[in-house]
């Protein structure tokens, strides 16, 4: 059996001790608590602050939780809350449009799906929850970058790799991607990431009216976009998708 990493655990037993009892704690308060010499005890807690998962008051001195632990708490709750709201409306989605259906939110500068519901046919499909997509060149990826600032920076930032030969790389390009995107209010992405592959995403709202994730579908290019052109009724059936799941989460009518 693999050992723990004692340094690791006594982290996540000084995270635990700031998050209940006291707000504030000093040093000799965890390190006691915790059966730990001071100099152990504030060796990790300076750590911890470095990462920003600790925080310590200047006058007082003592610690409680930071605003990094927090933010990454309340990533977890609105991540599960939108796949909660979503499920139905994109099983719906994948039965009406016959493609597969993929919910994604802003991860580490690129997309993590966190749900996927298979193309309703017998046709071999591998579930990719969790799997990363690109900023720029996704479907998915645009519309988060076009309703997202944070997401508009981090791709902004990057380096805009050119999958195929119709990826759009240079940064005036991809500003006028996102101006068309925010107009019409989905995005697409045709060959541009994959070859023979095509994709339509909308944005996905919460209760504050800002951008929490993105919901579309993917599928052959010849079935999303006969001819080269995106058939109307599925862009009709995206953005409705992202609507429901937008109103579900209390952000009312778009």
């Amino acid at each position: 059996m693999a050992r723990n990493i004692q340094s690791l655990e006594r982290a996540a037993a000084m995270l635990r001790l700031l998050a209940g009892g006291e707000r504030r704690l000093g040093l000799s308060d965890i390190a006691a608590s915790l059966g730990l010499a001071k100099g152990t005890a504030h060796g990790i807690l300076r750590t911890l602050q470095h990462e920003g998962f600790v925080e310590q008051d200047e006058a007082s001195g003592r610690y409680q939780l930071g605003a990094e632990l927090l933010r990454l708490g309340t990533t977890y709750l609105d991540v599960h809350e939108l796949r909660a709201r979503a499920l139905v409306w994109t099983d719906d989605l994948a039965r009406s449009s016959g493609e597969s259906v993929y919910l994604g939110v802003l991860h580490h500068h690129g997309v993590l799906i966190v749900h996927h519901v298979f193309r309703p046919d017998d046709s071999r499909q591998v579930l990719e929850i969790g799997a990363m997509q690109p900023l720029h060149s996704t479907a998915l990826g645009k519309v988060l970058s076009a309703y997202d600032p944070v997401a508009h920076s981090e791709a902004v930032e990057a380096d805009r790799k050119a999958f195929t030969e119709r990826t759009v790389c240079d940064l005036d390009g991809f500003e006028r991607v996102l101006d068309v995107t925010r107009a019409r209010g989905y995005a697409a992405d045709a060959e541009e990431t994959w070859e023979g592959v095509a994709s339509i995403a909308a944005p996905i709202h919460d209760r504050r009216r800002m951008p929490v994730g993105a919901v579309g579908i993917t599928g052959a290019v010849e079935r999303v976009c006969p001819g080269g052109e995106l058939r109307h009724e599925l862009i009709a059936a995206v953005r409705d998708c992202a609507r429901a799941v937008s109103r579900d989460l209390g952000a009312g009518r778009f």
